[in-house]
């Protein structure tokens, strides 16, 4: 999968077996199907608040135009939970979490808000300006990284357990 990897030792309990995670990097379609999840979270949110104000009336009415402003400004807010404050806590997106990928530093540390902030809201946007090119980088880069990865310091990984047998004295 990748020339680089990374071994983190893991004790899940004080006794044997210890548990190995090998870190690879995140294969390109896998990272393709995790923001495709945080997107159709995003376009449900926003096509419900949708449908409630053609409910009530659309535009023509105050509760019509208000349940979109409400859809529209939810919308926002999960997009700055979901691709902000929780990568930078945990690492992980909603697509994230359901595909098996973090989002790591380029030194394997944690993230960090600013740095979420910086890769999803700054580096998306440059990543998609020049017809995606900056997105398509991750495919072609030996580390997987693309254009939003370079700005922000960030690396994609995968993380999956090494099987570790102890020998038995």
């Amino acid at each position: 999968m990748s020339a680089e990897t990374v071994a983190v030792q893991r004790s899940v309990k004080p006794g044997p077996p210890i548990q190995k995670l090998a870190r690879i990097r995140g294969p390109f379609a896998l990272r393709c199907g995790a923001i495709l999840i945080d997107y159709i979270v995003l376009v449900a949110i926003l096509a419900f608040s949708t449908l409630v104000s053609r409910l009530l009336g659309g535009g023509a009415r105050s509760a019509g135009s208000s349940s979109l402003t409400i859809g529209v400004f939810l919308a926002l807010a999960v997009a700055a939970l979901d691709l902000g404050v929780l990568p930078g806590l945990t690492g992980l997106t909603i697509g994230k979490w359901a595909t098996g990928l973090r989002i790591r530093r380029s030194d394997g540390t944690e993230l960090g808000i600013g740095r979420a902030f910086l890769r999803h809201f700054v580096g998306y946007p440059l990543s998609a300006l020049p017809l995606g090119l900056g997105f398509v980088i991750a495919a072609l880069n030996a580390r997987g990284r693309g254009l939003h990865d370079l700005i922000a310091g960030t690396i994609v990984v995968r993380e999956v357990i090494v099987e570790n047998r102890r020998r038995r004295a």
